[in-house]
């Protein structure tokens, strides 16, 4: 290992510990707080997600002051409208983190058993995310959130990007825009080099400092006006997007990769 990520590495471990006692003390302190000094359950999740945001703010720049990684976020403008159903490709642990520092009033749908880890079940309680563990209800919560003015984070792949494979959605992300007739906002994440992937553990320190680049693409919207049954048109759409990301997506990276600066 290089000085350089030896140096890294440590900036890394230092982050991580400080994302980690954050959420606890979200859950120990703070949750409990506004659980006791605010009653109405809309606005106390308000107050939860706007601290969130701040705090995940801090987090990318502490990450960015200690050399572990740079980012660029092109079109972020377009993720302070409200009521956004934001999908992307989740090429790493932290894309969640830099797409909710970046909005505001944003939900988003987390797998169950974050709800239960000590480290972040207060901060997805204070703020009301949706959890996945029961299909069912995930439609009807999402579409609840939109109609609240809430935007919506969803990562369609439903696990992080295996590295220089195609992405190819489930169809969760097609169902939610078509049963609560939303646009899509497509978000592309590139992480270079990989880091943080599925089954990568945070102390595989990358040979270079790791550069996020995300970019907020156009609207899409979705043709309500189709007769065929709506199960139908999502597995339509799904296969759809699919397409649609890995063509933008390879776009985005050739494009990336042939700045100076890259």
């Amino acid at each position: 290992m290089t000085f350089d990520q030896w140096r890294r590495g440590m900036g890394t471990a230092l982050a991580f510990t400080t994302f980690g006692l954050g959420g606890l003390c979200i859950g120990v302190l703070a949750t409990p707080l506004l659980f006791i000094t605010i009653h109405d359950i809309e606005r106390r999740q308000c107050v939860a997600r706007r601290l969130i945001q701040r705090c995940f703010r801090c987090f990318i720049g502490m990450m960015r002051i200690l050399g572990v990684l740079d980012y660029r976020f092109e079109q972020v403008e377009r993720l302070q409208r409200p009521s956004l159903l934001v999908l992307a490709n989740h090429p790493s642990l932290i894309d969640v983190i830099f797409l909710l520092a970046h909005m505001p009033q944003a939900d988003c749908i987390v797998k169950g058993r974050l709800a239960s880890n000590p480290f972040t079940r207060g901060p997805i309680r204070a703020a009301g995310y949706i959890t996945n563990n029961d299909p069912e209800t995930v439609l009807s919560a999402a579409k609840a959130s939109l109609e609240r003015g809430n935007s919506l984070v969803l990562f369609p792949e439903g696990t992080r990007t295996s590295p220089h494979r195609p992405i190819k959605f489930r169809r969760g992300g097609a169902n939610i825009a078509l049963r609560t007739a939303t646009d899509i906002t497509p978000v592309l994440i590139r992480c270079s080099p990989t880091t943080l992937t599925k089954g990568e553990p945070w102390y595989r320190i990358p040979e270079r400092k790791v550069q996020m680049d995300l970019r907020v693409l156009d609207d899409l919207p979705v043709n309500q006006d189709n007769q065929q049954p709506t199960g139908q048109l999502a597995r339509q759409l799904t296969r759809w997007l699919s397409d649609h990301f890995n063509r933008e997506l390879e776009h985005f990276y050739h494009e990336r990769d042939a700045r100076p600066d890259a």
